[in-house]
């Protein structure tokens, strides 16, 4: 009998006098068996054969969709780095708590193929509490093959008004001709005041050179109440000229972390809308720049396609690109959930910063944008792990790895791990059937009932022509539909078929659907859990089914 055995079937009392009687002979019988057997160690769960929910953290640092080991990743500003043939992605570095006055230095990370990082640490540190940089804000990196030089313009955000002069937003300049050791520019102050703009909105400069060889810089601000995108040019970085307003901002609404290029015969302008009611990463388009321009002229709203050029949903925001000259990538913050509370999204993020997402800007003939797939995460995610069906619940029919839902039911499949692709296709019997797939999934420890809640990202019918991606609290104690985290609409496949591409990298979630759609979330639990394919309504046939791993 073993030890632990012994012990739990030993039923005599040992009270004073037990003790007495029972304390030398239990001491004995206690070192003999301790002598006779090794202490084996306790097997760990058996968590690949359960189902039941797990209370999962995410690791510390993330790599894929980047995050460091310590903060977390504002607003990005990449370059393509023509010297090193590497992507350089300068961020606004978020410590939580961040210093009095002083805060988001502009860190940085490197990568050669949008998949791995490498940390710069710091590269623009903060100014003194009474310098007008003593927070720094967004603007972007610039390189001149003449001067051989690097660039980087910035917003600084002085912490207190000192004098009637004062500006609360500049922007300001710093050179480094090794992209490491940084000179900050003390003559180099470009005041929105001084130009008839806002004193307290001046920020986020981007830079573009047009075929004549002239920079362009523009910046957003306001003139007379309402927002612009202000316009400056040089032909050598350092001397810029005013040329007045670039483009209006339509209605009431703010356009930040501006960045202009050309893609093809369009020129795109990609923006993030501060306004409560949208939030997002959004863009125009025009084959010419005053036709970019005439987009939003007088409040017209010409948008770019049938959904109000949105990229993706409020689970991605201070969206910037850059390009290799083959590929061009766009990357932004998912921002972290107060108290990690996957249903606490509000109209504008909870919590400021969070992790580095990347995605392939895909243009489509008409000039549309699209954000895609990486290839190299998809390539870095190779690890091919087995699925398998853990539950049915209603009428489910299988045959050779197909499976045929009817409404009501669903499968659940076992554990995913902390770096995920999980990729399968959905054909629907009409237009108007719902369905949608569910992680963070799993049954009470003590029965075979769903736990609490789990969250499902629901492709739901608009209309008989359109669809969009709803993020859905589900379960007994579920919530249902979370607002203000939902994708943006598009068509119906006219063959409605759905291939769906779901990358995870701890508690970041990306979607892609078709190659058309893109959606971004923060989902805390998912690694270590169960997840699910659901028929809400209509007829499901699902194949493909397959699950890698990083």
């Amino acid at each position: 009998m073993k030890t632990a055995q012994f012990l739990t079937n030993l039923s005599l009392p040992l009270g004073r006098a037990g003790v007495g009687f029972f304390g030398p002979f239990f001491l004995l019988l206690l070192l003999s068996a301790c002598s006779e057997q090794r202490i084996v160690p306790v097997p760990e769960r058996d968590w690949e054969h359960t189902t039941y929910l797990f209370a999962s953290s995410d690791e510390p640092k993330s790599d894929t969709y980047y995050r460091p080991y310590a903060g977390y990743v504002g607003d990005v500003m990449p370059l393509y780095d023509p010297q090193s043939k590497t992507f350089k992605i300068g961020y606004l570095q978020d410590f939580r708590p961040n210093p009095v006055g002083t805060y988001h230095p502009i860190w940085g990370v490197e990568t050669a193929d949008v998949a791995h990082y490498t940390s710069l640490d710091e590269i623009i540190p903060c100014g003194g509490i009474n310098e007008q940089d003593a927070a720094v804000g967004t603007g972007c990196f610039v390189y001149s093959e003449e001067q051989g030089l690097y660039y980087c313009f910035y917003t600084g955000h002085r912490y207190e008004l000192l004098q009637a002069e004062d500006s609360r937003e500049i922007v300001q300049m710093a050179v480094s001709s090794d992209f490491k050791t940084w000179t900050k520019s003390r003559t180099f102050l470009l005041r929105g005041r001084d130009y008839g703009y806002s004193s307290n909105d001046f920020r986020d400069p981007c830079i573009f050179r047009t075929d004549d060889g002239i920079y362009h810089m523009l910046v957003s601000t306001t003139a007379n109440g309402k927002g612009v995108l202000a316009e400056f040019t040089s032909a050598n970085l350092t001397d810029w000229t005013h040329q007045g307003v670039f483009m209006t901002m339509m209605w009431d609404r703010f356009y930040e972390c501006p960045d202009v290029f050309q893609m093809g015969e369009w020129w795109y302008l990609v923006y993030s809308e501060i306004h409560s009611a949208v939030r997002r990463v959004q863009y125009f388009k025009g084959r010419t720049l005053e036709e970019l321009k005439a987009t939003t002229k007088n409040d017209a709203g010409i948008w770019p396609d049938d959904h109000e050029g949105f990229l993706d949903s409020r689970g991605l925001y201070a969206g910037k690109t850059a390009s290799d000259g083959q590929n061009r990538y766009l990357w932004g913050w998912c921002p972290t959930r107060s108290g990690k509370d996957n249903a606490n999204v509000g109209e504008q993020a909870p919590e400021w910063a969070g992790s580095m997402v990347a995605h392939r800007v895909v243009q489509h003939p008409d000039g549309s944008l699209s954000l895609g797939e990486v290839d190299a995460i998809r390539q870095k995610y190779a690890q091919e792990q087995k699925v398998v069906v853990m539950r049915r619940q209603g009428e489910v029919q299988e045959t050779d790895g197909k499976y045929v839902l009817q409404e009501g039911s669903n499968l659940l499949f076992n554990r995913l791990g902390y770096h995920n692709h999980i990729r399968l296709t959905v054909r629907t019997e009409g237009a108007s059937d719902r369905f949608g797939i569910s992680l963070c999934r799993g049954t009470s420890a003590v029965c075979e009932a769903d736990s609490g809640v789990y969250y499902s990202l629901v492709l739901n019918p608009e209309s008989e022509t359109r669809r969009k991606i709803n993020f859905e609290q589900e379960g007994e104690n579920g919530k249902g539909f979370i607002a203000n985290i939902d994708g943006y609409t598009f068509p119906t496949p006219s063959d409605n078929t759905y291939r769906i591409d779901i990358y995870t990298d701890n508690s970041v979630l990306v979607m892609y659907v078709n190659d058309n759609v893109c959606y971004t979330n923060r989902v805390y639990g998912i690694a270590r859990n169960c997840w699910s394919i659901n028929c809400y309504s209509g007829t499901l046939s699902v194949s493909e089914v397959v699950s890698y791993q990083q």
